[in-house]
This record gives C-alpha cells, structure tokens and sequence, in this order.
C-alpha cells in the first residue's frame, strides 16, 4: 500500500462535504506532476485529507476507491481523477506548522512542495502524522 496527501480548499470542497458524500470523484487537478501521482494510485492506498488555503491542516483520511481514469470536467481529455471514500476525521488535525516544527518530517513533500495539490507521503511520515492526529 502506498500512502498520499490530497489537498482542497474548504470554501471549495471541504473534509465535511467529502465525509458526508461518503465516496466521490476527485476530478479538477491540472498540474501534471500531481497528475502522475493520481495515476500512480492503487486501490486500497490511503491519503491525507489537507485543507489548503485557510486551516492549512491535515483534517481527515481517504482511501482510494477506484484508479486513475480520465477526468469528466476536463474539457481536453489530459488530465485524470480517482475516487476517494472518507475513511475516518483527524481526531487533531493536524497542522502545517507542527508538520514544520518536527524535524523527522523535514523532507515532507508538503514541506518542500507545499502548493503541490496530490503528492506522496512516506510510511514513517504517515505513520508520524496519525500519531500526531491521535490516530491509531
């Protein structure tokens, strides 16, 4: 299994709206570096759910439901979507700023790459940041 972190604006499409959706689409990625993580994708992997923007914070986990498939809100037919289901809430989210203020997770793409929209999340990292959630 491979672990990821997918971020959304909450004005936009929020962990709330996600959880009570139960599963959905995550379509509108146009980046092609996060395009290639979305295609990298398995069923069963786990993500981080992220509110960009305000919050900046690891609010929830998602699991891949279905892999990657062309994108139905984009028009050129270039870009892919996976389906998400929510999984469980951070029991505390989890932060930007404590993810920066731990030095084992220095290397965290979210650190390095912040504005990057689906990236990659290493087993030590996921297993730091659930600890940090008050996730088992």
């Amino acid at each position: 299994m491979a672990y990821w972190l997918v971020k959304s604006e909450p004005g936009t499409w929020s962990w709330e709206q996600h959880a009570a959706k139960g599963a959905d689409s995550w379509t509108g990625v146009r980046n092609h570096q996060a395009k290639a993580h979305l295609k990298a994708m398995k069923k069963g992997d786990k993500a981080f759910f992220y509110h960009s923007g305000e919050g900046k914070e690891i609010v929830g986990v998602t699991e891949v439901m279905k892999e990657a498939y062309t994108d139905p809100t984009d028009k050129t037919a270039a870009f892919v979507c996976v389906d998400l289901k929510a999984v469980e809430p951070m029991k505390n989210p989890v932060t930007l700023a404590a993810i920066k203020a731990d030095k084992k997770l220095a290397d965290m793409v979210l650190v390095k790459n912040s504005r990057l929209s689906v990236q990659p999340v290493t087993a030590a990292e996921w297993s730091a940041i659930r600890k940090m959630g008050g996730l088992k």
